[in-house]
């Protein structure tokens, strides 16, 4: 009886396995039928999201195309801005270039090239006569500080160091002393001398009160009254010599030593306008008939009167000069022309 049954199992058995499978199959077809719709929506969704995302594209294509059109629309403005700002400056150049002419008189000589623009006025006032230079600096390198010679220790006079350099236009620059050294007269400069942006010598802030004055490689008059190196080299120098006092500073007055105030002396003054033209100044004295010179004082109110915004006194007395195209255009107080230690020149 026992083996009937295993056998009768044994029969049956494969039936029993098919029902099986076939009951997990239908099981199995309807989770992937599930799985297949799964994906299926998944997949609409991602079309749908697509399609969101290439109208968000058309739309943020629509908006830089506006974008582009406003900053077009806007930088032509700005252009047209720029254009009647710079048109505005000009004129307002121009009338301030009127305005300075006008105070300064009729030009007596005038030289024009691609490296400056120089006119020479007279300077005929009660008690003192002179000359006035104002130049424009198109190209900065056409200001020079040169040495006496080219050499430290030497002196010479203006008008050679104009005619050795081809210069059209040249002053007396700085103060010097001279002393014996080993037996032959040397000419010390006093406080700071910057030849090329390099300052020629040590720096020197001895006693105290005296300026630097030049120009920076923009072609800009700079000065100050340095008390280390880094006052100097922060106003990027290109040429620059000292001496003292400073007499206007933003077109105001500077206090002026007791000791300078009163004496009626021959001057050399370097400056500028308020649109960066550098003016140049020579006025003689000492000459009773001619010129007795100018107070320091009165000096002031006479650069005021020209419209000067700052201005620096160079060494004067016997050194005052002023060169231009060929001559000596004043009467240095000795009668000639005095040996100095160095000199400010304008090439053409």
């Amino acid at each position: 009886m026992v083996r009937i049954n295993i056998f009768i199992f044994f029969l049956i058995a494969p039936f029993i396995g098919l029902f099986l499978v076939s009951s997990d199959f239908k099981h199995d077809s309807q989770w992937l039928k599930f799985s297949t719709n799964r994906i299926e929506e998944k997949v609409e969704k991602l079309y749908e999201e697509v399609d969101g995302l290439e109208d968000c594209i058309v739309n943020m294509g629509m908006v830089i195309e506006n974008q582009k059109a406003v900053f077009n629309e806007q930088d032509e403005q700005i252009n047209e801005l720029s254009k009647l700002s710079d048109t505005q400056r000009m004129l307002s150049d121009d009338i301030y270039e009127q305005k300075i002419l006008k105070m300064l008189g009729p030009a007596v000589k005038t030289h024009v090239s691609d490296r400056t623009e120089i006119k020479i006025f007279k300077l005929a006032e009660l008690g003192y006569r002179g000359y006035i230079a104002k130049i424009k600096l198109f190209d900065p390198t056409a200001f020079k500080v040169v040495l006496g010679k080219d050499q430290l220790g030497e002196l010479e006079i203006t008008s050679k160091a104009a005619k050795r350099t081809n210069a059209i236009l040249a002053i007396n620059g700085g103060g010097f002393y001279t002393e014996k050294r080993n037996g032959k007269s040397y000419a010390q400069l006093i406080g700071n001398t910057v030849i090329n942006g390099k300052l020629i010598e040590p720096f020197n802030g001895y006693p105290g009160d005296l300026f630097f004055v030049g120009t920076n490689k923009k072609g800009q008059v700079i000065g100050n009254v340095p008390h280390t190196e880094a006052d100097i080299m922060n106003l990027d120098p290109y040429q620059g010599v000292s001496f003292l006092p400073v007499l206007l500073k933003d077109s105001k007055k500077i206090k002026i030593p007791t000791k300078w105030k009163k004496t009626n002396q021959p001057r050399t003054i370097i400056g500028k306008y308020a649109n960066d033209d550098l003016i140049m100044i020579v006025i003689d004295g000492r000459k009773g008939n001619w010129s007795v010179g100018i107070t320091l004082e009165r000096l002031q109110d006479k650069l005021l009167e020209l419209g000067v915004k700052d201005a620096y006194n160079l060494d004067g007395g016997g050194s005052s000069a002023m060169y231009y195209d060929g001559k000596i255009l004043n009467k240095p107080s000795d009668g000639r022309e005095r040996p100095v230690v160095n000199n400010i020149v304008i090439l053409p």
